[in-house]
């Protein structure tokens, strides 16, 4: 006959001075240990009986071990979750938003962020980044910040559906843009005076460098309003002199047009294609027969004729052009042109490769605000004529025809749209 089964209660007093008592016992050659808690005696008594009952009549089981819950994964930082997104999104975005994100990711996000868990980026964060950014002693202007932030966003709405952070912080955070001033030349006068200090920088030009038309590539975008890559990538064969178009190439449905190759660009476009060398393709190439760049365009021929114009008004106790001239401001000058001139909007919104008749109409308004005098002064000018010194009103001087003429302004206008 076996061994009744035997038990006992044990005891020990806990750190805040309770008596905690535990069930000890033996079952098939094991020893087991079951807590009660601060129960007792008399409660810690009955348990043991009623466990000693349960193994004897074959129904008690060990009670099942709790595990430990898992230790929560720690959060990453956002260099660190930053780099999971750039493996994860990289093979799908063009090369061009490749090197603008890297720059808003490296130069940006990442000198502020980068040690930040992204639990620990609140929208406070990020508006003490924006104010950071506007206080630096050459600051990123407001609209290139709130890109930077956009990226920022688009980082932490991932990491919102990888469950990692509750909400994103990045919603509503944007620093204050202002409308940007969009500049262009508004008179006769000021188109002639850039035209003419590109003339002067051609002349100039040493030897080796006398193949960059700069001329006739302003002339391009201010009487045909291409975009810059448009006009840098112009072929030849595309320029038909004989019935005077030019055909565009772009990247958008939109663009893919026919300007009217008026007066004063059929000139300068003849003389480029008189100047062609057998087997140049394009318009306007490299001493190689390359593309020329954007970035040499920018600073080499239209920044420079810019400077040459400035001198040269500065001489003659003139104002300066509109500030921040760049090849789009070229391209509203030919826009609001071809409104001076009569042109109706559908035939603008053709050749500006426009889709949007509110933009057509907004520019519309402007132009016509000229007077007629200037108005005739812009035709001349475009159709290739000569302007009357007396048609000109008192106010400047411009080149014209080796003499210098009176031009009605050459201030900056303002409030001037697309």
């Amino acid at each position: 006959m076996p061994r009744p089964m035997r038990g006992s209660v044990t005891e020990h007093v806990g750190g805040d001075g309770r008596t905690y008592r535990s069930l000890r016992f033996q079952v098939g050659g094991r020893r087991h240990r079951i807590p009660l808690g601060p129960v007792s005696a008399e409660a810690a008594e009955e348990a043991l009986r009623h466990t000693i009952a349960d193994v004897e009549r074959g129904t008690w089981t060990p009670p099942a071990a709790v595990e430990a819950p898992a230790e929560p994964e720690p959060i990453p930082t956002f260099h660190q979750y930053a780099e999971q997104w750039w493996l994860l999104s990289e093979g799908q975005l063009s090369q061009n938003t490749q090197e603008d994100y890297r720059w808003r990711l490296e130069k940006h996000l990442l000198a502020y962020f980068a040690e930040m868990p992204l639990d620990r980026i609140k929208a406070v964060t990020i508006e003490r980044y924006i104010a950071v950014k506007l206080a630096e002693d050459d600051p990123l202007s407001a609209r290139s910040i709130n890109m930077t932030v956009i990226l920022l966003g688009a980082i932490l709405e991932r990491a919102v559906r990888h469950e990692l952070i509750g909400r994103n912080p990045a919603k509503g955070c944007r620093a204050k843009e202002r409308a940007p001033a969009r500049s262009y030349l508004e008179t006769a006068g000021q188109i002639r005076v850039l035209l003419d200090a590109a003339g002067e920088l051609d002349a100039d030009a040493a030897r080796d460098r006398r193949h960059v038309k700069r001329r006739a590539m302003i002339a391009t975008l201010v009487f045909a309003g291409l975009r810059i890559g448009e006009m840098l990538s112009l072929d030849l064969d595309s320029i038909d002199l004989a019935d005077g178009w030019l055909d565009t190439a772009s990247k958008t449905d939109a663009g893919e047009r026919k300007v009217k190759i008026r007066g004063a660009l059929h000139d300068e476009l003849a003389s480029v294609k008189a100047d062609a060398v057998t087997g140049q393709r394009l318009a306007f190439p490299t001493r190689t027969g390359r593309q020329m760049s954007p970035e040499n365009f920018r600073s080499r021929v239209l920044a420079a004729a810019i400077k040459r114009a400035n001198e040269n008004l500065a001489a003659a106790g003139l104002p300066p052009l509109p500030g921040k001239i760049t090849p789009h401001s070229l391209r509203r000058t030919f826009c609001s042109l071809l409104y001076a001139l009569g042109e109706d909007p559908g035939t603008v919104m053709d050749e500006m490769g426009h889709t949007d008749p509110a933009l057509a109409l907004r520019v519309y308004r402007q132009a016509m605000r000229r007077g007629e005098g200037e108005k005739a002064q812009l035709r001349a000018l475009v159709e290739g004529g000569v302007v009357a010194s007396e048609d000109v009103a008192s106010g400047g001087v411009v080149a014209n025809s080796g003499q210098r003429e009176q031009i009605e302004d050459v201030s900056s206008p303002a409030g001037e749209t697309e």
